[in-house]
Order: structure tokens, then sequence, then C-alpha cells
């Protein structure tokens, strides 16, 4: 009696309300839109950084007029991806060497103490670290770096969280957009690096697997601290 009940009220509020009107409803306003549209290819790198981007170009790939455009990249800008120049658009900043160091330090102080508070590690963490390895892994065979990148981010996220200690946790979230928008370009710039960055996650797991914290701790002081070669421009 409940199911038809359900499904014949079901029935009335669909005939009420119009498919179109149900649709509008559940997309997200345009200056959303655009934004999520310009932030993801950023960090995808699908607007590299020196790409001018124009209002025009933006609200017509996104079907929307300029003014969600501009509400959008001001907001963009606050986030320090984008600058704008007025009557000219938005250039895509470049991720430069200064931003790489800052994210690294940051990086290594709550890396190498999350870590050592997650020995010894529980068994949701090991598995869940297992799952997050075994998929990218499949990623990064398939070529696919973008969700490569978001996995590795995962990764270590996993890590930080285990801690319990959640303003640290924001504090790592907060980096999060920079070390997406870093890893993919690491990752096309150094292809090689995917093959390194996945034994050092094996090596991380299995040191947090056989209890040794100072083994994981140095495993995740030089797996970070490889960008930092990079943002002198010494990788190796």
């Amino acid at each position: 009696m409940w199911t038809r009940v359900s499904a014949y009220t079901c029935c009335i509020y669909a005939v009420r309300m119009p498919a179109t009107t149900l649709a509008a409803a559940k997309r997200p306003p345009a200056a959303e839109r655009v934004y999520a549209h310009v932030k993801q290819a950023v960090l995808d790198r699908r607007y590299e950084g020196g790409t001018l981007l124009t209002e025009g170009e933006l609200a017509e790939a996104v079907g929307v007029s300029r003014t969600p455009v501009r509400e959008a990249l001001l907001k963009l800008e606050v986030e320090g991806l984008l600058r704008l120049y007025p009557k000219k658009g938005a250039l895509v900043l470049p991720v430069s060497a200064q931003e790489i160091a800052d994210v690294v330090e940051t990086r290594l102080l709550v890396e190498t103490h999350s870590v050592r508070k997650a020995v010894p590690a529980p068994a949701a963490l090991l598995d869940r670290l297992g799952e997050l390895l075994d998929k990218q892994r499949v990623q990064a065979e398939a070529g696919d770096f973008a969700a490569a990148a978001v996995t590795d981010r995962c990764f270590h996220a996993e890590i930080v969280r285990s801690g319990g200690n959640e303003i640290l946790s924001r504090l790592y979230d907060q980096l999060r957009d920079r070390q997406l928008r870093m890893g993919v370009a690491v990752m096309h710039s150094h292809p090689d690096r995917i093959a390194k960055t996945l034994t050092e996650h094996e090596e991380i797991l299995a040191a947090l697997t056989a209890g040794d914290t100072e083994a994981a701790v140095a495993v995740v002081t030089r797996h970070v601290g490889w960008f930092q070669n990079l943002a002198r421009g010494e990788v190796r």
C-alpha cells in the first residue's frame, strides 16, 4: 500500500512540475557552473599557466551570460589561480617556484608529524591506503594523470586525517588545489615520476604496516622533499 501511494504521489508531483522546471531546480547557479568549469580546467591543465581567458569565450563555453562569468573569475582570483585584467580577460597564473617551495615546506611539517601519529596504524587505514594505491596504479597505467594526482592527494590526506586533529586536517585541505595543480603539472613534465611515486607510496604503506615510525618518516620526507628539487631546478 505504501509503495503504491508513494509512486502515485511522485507521479502527481511530476505532472504538476514540468520536467524543464525540475531540471532547472537541480542545476547549480550560473556563476557556480562557470567557477567549476574554469577551476577544473586550470587544475587539469586544459587551461595552462599563461593562458588568457576572455569573458565572452567562457560565457559561450558554459552557456551563460557574462555577468556570472565575472563573478566566478573574481572568486578564482581570490584563490590565486587567476589574475584579472580589465577589458582584457583573466590570466591563468603559472605555478611558481616559490609556491612549490611554500607548499613543500607546509606538507613536510604536517605529514611527518601525521605519519608519526599514525603508528601503530589501524587496519582500516592500512586497507584504505592499499585501495588508493591500487587505484592510482590503474590510473597511471591508463595515462590519466589528472585522476592519478587526485588519488595521490587522497593517499596523503588519509594519513593526515588518521591523526584525529581536525584543525590540522583543515589546514592540509587548504593545500588541496595547489597540490593537485602541481601534481598534474609534474606528471606531465616528468612522466617517469609516477612510477617513483607509486614505489614510494608502497614503501610508506609497508613502513606503516610494519609499525616502523622512523622508516615511514624517512620515506615521507624523501617523497615530499623531491618537489624542493623541482622548485630549485634540480630535479633528478
